[in-house]
């Protein structure tokens, strides 16, 4: 997730300083990774030297004194940019890892329907958190534990459908590594 135009669509109705900015972010796209004010404030400070965002004034109040930012002109464009722009549909590095735990345990000669079973049941207990956080919480709540409770039931239909198809998994991982055994020796083809 991009922080940087994140901040910049949150700056966009109104000038505002990080410590708004972190609670409107963490309200919304925080549930599980809430942001951290350091990470705000040295965003922001790139985002002002690309002239994406600039200074819009001093807030005194209780306690020290809050710069206030605004976005630019630059900043509208590029967060145009970046709201026509469709992401890349890409399998993120947690259901990869996944993917490779199958054929490296496969390849290993270690039982790889075990692993999916717990694989399983995190899933599971992922989607019953997220069904009670979704029961519990407001609509930007729901619809994002929707999101993410989409996504861990295609990965729980991956997982059947390893889980379906590992013999004939292993018996490919395994002529693979056959061959490769052959061509690292070949001459042991010739004993």
């Amino acid at each position: 997730m991009s922080v940087s135009r994140i901040l910049l669509g949150l700056l966009e109705p109104h000038s505002q300083h990080g410590y708004v900015l972190r609670q409107r972010y963490d309200e919304w796209f925080g549930a599980s990774r809430p942001l951290k004010s350091a990470q705000v404030y040295a965003t922001l400070g790139r985002l002002d030297k690309e002239g994406l965002v600039g200074l819009a004034g001093v807030a005194s109040g209780v306690g020290p004194d809050r710069r206030v930012y605004a976005i630019t002109e630059a900043g509208v464009g590029e967060l145009e940019r970046w709201l026509d722009e469709p992401e890349v549909p890409e399998v993120t590095g947690s259901r990869k890892v996944l993917f490779a735990k199958v054929l490296i345990a496969l390849s290993s000669g270690r039982p790889a329907a075990p692993m999916l079973d717990r694989q399983r049941q995190a899933h599971l207990a992922r989607m019953r958190e997220m069904r009670a956080r979704r029961q519990a919480g407001d609509l930007i709540s729901q619809l994002d534990a929707d999101f993410e409770m989409y996504h861990l039931d295609a990965d729980l239909r991956w997982i059947d459908g390893a889980v379906a198809r590992l013999d004939r998994l292993a018996a490919l991982v395994h002529r693979a590594d056959q061959r490769a055994d052959t061509d690292t020796h070949p001459d042991e083809e010739t004993r």
